[in-house]
């Protein structure tokens, strides 16, 4: 990867930064208003911005909306109107709930079964993690065309500094990010909410405060009394621990932290007091930084059923190697840390790592690696969950064909690749996969 940039949040207590331009402006055709409008007076779109520090706010945070969901509704026209749940199997969990199911409860990590009770006419549909990823990839692709600190978060969300680039785009950055959404819609077909503040975590708060298609902006002077009645498990990093020792000495909401002293917060709380105190008021000086790529690229399946046998095991491995395989290529990376994961039917995890000399990115070689350490941990064990990845993530031109087993192994392997490209992912099965009995959550 390139160098990681970076660039601070102004200083948190210096107020807004001096600057011009306008505090009202319309989202649909991005014309300047009179911060009393209530429509647009260009085009009559009732989708205004409007913030006093309008011209000032540079930090932003994006959230694709619903993402998965999104995306297949997307691609099926039909379900567009219906809730929508991407996951399955009855003992999986919901991978993504669109905003219609979630009217009736349904939560991201929710099982299977409850989702469905509580809305039993959704449609669900399996998660397609290739079609995600290109996708996410084009949403990236499109937010560094407009700076290029980009602090990508996950596959569907990333912190954005347009500090500096008014003059590159002729305008300030919230129009810069209005017109971002507008094209993402029109030309991706999906929909994404924009928080704009002075920093990090009230940019964050932002984007959720108009979801979806939002856009809201938020600054310094805004965060003590929006904060205020906020429990203090709002604050990112915030636990259950943490909560307990809070509440403890007294501090259970945000408010209840904005009115302590700072000094003695930090005598309380040694590791997080100051933190705490900042963030209550809204101050946070982390940096955006790009080229922050994932530390880890994973796939994994819970079964229908809990599964002792190697055997069926193997062919389950292989798919999830294919899978982390494929997001590795795809990402252009590769890794030199390959790891197993397995979860007994009592709900006990257990992870195996090794690691190798050179990076990989093919399947082959990931799956050789997790099969043997799976030889060692079949020992008579019920598995309900198992998974694959690769970490310690490096450039995917450092791996090359010595990483394999031999030359000609690899050289299938991307043959198969070239072929499942053309003519799609069931193009090419390895006989080790065909009629796998993968039933994943």
């Amino acid at each position: 990867m390139g160098a990681r940039r970076a660039v601070s949040a102004p200083p948190p207590d210096a107020g807004p930064r001096a600057a011009t331009g306008p505090t009202c402006f319309c989202r649909d055709c991005l014309s300047d208003l009179d911060p009393k409008a209530r429509r647009c007076t260009a085009c009559g779109s009732p989708r205004l911005v409007r913030h006093r520090a309008l011209p000032a706010l540079a930090l932003a945070h994006i959230d694709c909306d619903a993402f998965y969901a999104t995306v297949e509704k997307r691609d099926n026209p039909e379900v567009a109107d219906r809730p929508v749940i991407i996951g399955g199997g009855k003992r999986g969990v919901v991978s993504a709930a669109c905003y219609i199911a979630r009217t009736y409860g349904v939560r991201s990590a929710m099982p299977m079964f409850k989702a469905l009770e509580l809305c039993s006419s959704a449609v669900v549909i399996r998660p397609d993690m290739a079609k995600y990823v290109r996708v996410g990839r084009e949403v990236r692709q499109a937010m560094q065309a407009l700076t290029p600190l980009v602090e990508p978060l996950s596959i569907d969300e990333a912190f954005l500094d347009l500090s500096g680039t008014e003059r590159v785009h002729g305008m300030i950055a919230a129009k810069v990010l209005a017109r971002f959404a507008r094209e993402v819609e029109a030309n991706i077909g999906i929909t994404v909410s924009v928080g704009l503040s002075c920093n990090k975590f009230l940019a964050k708060i932002a984007s959720d405060l108009d979801k979806p298609r939002g856009f809201a902006t938020l600054d310094q002077e805004d965060a003590r009394e929006l904060l205020a009645d906020k429990p203090v498990g709002f604050i990112f990093g915030v636990g259950p621990a943490t909560q307990e020792r809070l509440a403890q000495r007294g501090f259970r909401t945000i408010a209840d932290l904005q009115r302590a002293d700072e000094i003695e917060l930090m005598k309380q709380f040694p590791s997080d007091g100051r933190r705490l105190w900042r963030l209550a008021r809204g101050i946070d000086d982390r940096k955006v930084i790009a080229d922050r790529g994932a530390k880890s690229i994973s796939s994994e399946t819970t079964f229908e059923d809990d599964i002792r046998d190697y055997a069926t095991l193997e062919k389950l491995l292989w798919r999830l190697a294919e899978k982390v395989s494929y997001r590795l290529k795809a990402s252009n990376l590769a890794g030199c840390t390959v790891t197993l994961k397995l979860k007994t039917a009592d709900f006990r995890q257990r992870t195996r790592s090794q690691s190798i000399a050179a990076p990989t990115q093919l399947a082959g070689k990931i799956f050789a690696i997790c099969r043997e350490m799976l030889a060692r941990e079949t020992d008579g064990t019920a598995f309900r969950l198992m998974g694959a990845g690769v970490s310690a993530l490096r450039p995917g031109s450092e791996a090359g064909d010595s990483d394999m087993l031999d030359r000609r192994s690899a050289s299938a392997e991307r043959a198969m690749d070239a072929l499942r490209k053309k003519f799609g992912q069931d193009a090419v099965i390895r006989g080790i996969a065909y009629d796998g009995p993968e039933k994943a959550g």
